[in-house]
């Protein structure tokens, strides 16, 4: 498919920041031949490029981009190609992960072959009338820290109920959003990223309001 879509043109010399961009957009989503062949690279220079990604090691905070782009790729990308990804250690990742409590996509987890998908426990009548008490005034990280559950699972259990974030909380989630769009408040910690609409459906990918 990609001898298809992309033409044969080979690029040469030191990596652009551009391209190293391009590599992680696709790393852990394609083979590193697509990758070569999306990017113009031999397949070798993009290995190579990759073994140089290992190296790389972060120790800063995570800013407000990096977790929005670690919660978007977290569900279909292994823990160990996200540590390439944003030059942390599986360990931080995990960590990070957790922390947010995010979990991988089954989809993603089926294709697996060596990680066969997880299910949650059923919801006991306990959680889901603390679900029913802090839905509306909550955020859905908070919530799913409590409950130790995935803000995924927060959500979807929620739109089954027929749940509903309050008209504060709502308003609240739209200054936040003012907020990160204008790079305000740039030096706090990330927070829940209580950001957005509120999910229409089950199949929404906003998760954590």
């Amino acid at each position: 498919m990609a001898e298809q879509i992309f033409p044969i043109e080979e690029r040469s010399g030191p990596w652009t920041e551009e391209e190293v961009l391009e590599l992680k957009k696709y790393l852990g989503a394609s083979k590193p031949p697509v990758i070569a062949r999306i990017l113009g690279r031999k397949e070798a220079e993009v290995r190579e490029q990759i073994a140089a990604l290992a190296k790389v090691r972060v120790d800063d905070d995570w800013t407000q981009e990096e977790t929005a782009e670690f919660k978007r790729l977290y569900g279909t990308r292994t823990n160990k190609h996200l540590a390439l990804i944003f030059g942390r250690s599986e360990k931080q990742v995990k960590a990070y992960a957790d922390e947010l409590c995010l979990a991988k996509d089954k989809a993603f987890l089926r294709k697996l072959e060596d990680r066969p998908p997880t299910r949650m426990p059923r919801w006991t009548a306990e959680e889901i009338e603390r679900l029913r008490e802090t839905y509306p005034i909550r955020s859905n990280l908070e919530i799913a820290q409590e409950l130790n559950r995935s803000v995924k699972s927060v959500v979807s259990k929620a739109h089954i109920l027929g749940l509903k974030k309050d008209r504060s909380r709502l308003q609240e989630m739209g200054r936040e959003n003012v907020s990160l769009r204008y790079g305000r408040d740039r030096d706090a910690s990330p927070e829940d990223d209580d950001h957005g609409a509120e999910p229409e459906g089950p199949g929404s990918t906003a998760t954590n309001h």
